[in-house]
């Protein structure tokens, strides 16, 4: 019996692992719609609509996983659950990171700061005659002159303000990739293992993708 209830437990890791990697990956081929008004922000609401969302149902499962009768306490259930809970933190500070950038666009424009919702109030126009950085042609000028009307910036508050909008997206582009396909590998590791003897042991080899990953940042920040 022993033998036979192993293999089903490391399926459900993985598939726990697996679950989890697709709803972050998701957070990238969100949708949003935009207004016209606001279609410097068209690039990260999507992201910032979901984000939460997808960070709350995470939270839940993990919440399931460690808070039932009987605790992770197989070497594989441990890795299972450093890796998911570094996940579910890089997460949330990527988001968090995402809505400080929004937050910065908006006081920049003069709106005010909230989640994407239904309705929203156009932009008080910014006062300054905008200079382009960047060669454009004629066509894409024309565009950029009529989507900064729709918004009431200024041709070049509105390219500096929809290029750090996709700055902002780039980042959390990066963060769920990584982290999702930190998931992934996690989750073949845990699948892969001929026995339950997935252990986080003293080599860095040892640790679940993530924490690694994890690691790497915190020292290169030092």
């Amino acid at each position: 019996m022993t033998a036979n209830h192993a293999p089903a437990a490391r399926t459900e890791l993985a598939d726990l692992l697996a679950d989890a990697a697709q709803s972050v990956s998701g957070i990238l081929t969100a949708e949003y719609p935009t207004a016209a008004s606001r279609s410097y922000l068209h690039p990260v609401l999507g992201a910032l609509a979901a984000g939460p969302r997808v960070a709350a149902g995470l939270n839940e499962r993990l919440e399931g996983f460690v808070g039932g009768e009987s605790l992770p306490a197989t070497p594989a259930g441990l890795f299972a659950l450093a890796s998911y809970a570094s996940a579910l933190g890089w997460l949330t500070e990527s988001l968090a990171e995402l809505t400080t950038s929004v937050d910065r666009i908006c006081t920049r424009v003069g709106i005010p700061t909230q989640a994407p919702g239904p309705a929203l109030a156009s932009p008080a126009t910014v006062e300054r005659d905008g200079e382009f950085d960047f060669a454009f042609s004629a066509v894409e000028l024309a565009a950029i002159r009529t989507a900064a009307a729709a918004a009431g910036l200024a041709p070049g508050d509105y390219v500096e303000m929809l290029s750090e909008s996709l700055l902002a997206a780039s980042r959390i582009t990066d963060a769920c990739m990584e982290i999702s396909s930190g998931l992934m590998e996690d989750a073949t590791y845990v699948l892969g293992e001929a026995s339950d003897s997935v252990w986080i042991g003293e080599g860095p080899d040892s640790l679940p993708t993530l924490v690694r990953s994890l690691l790497t940042r915190m020292g290169g920040a030092e």
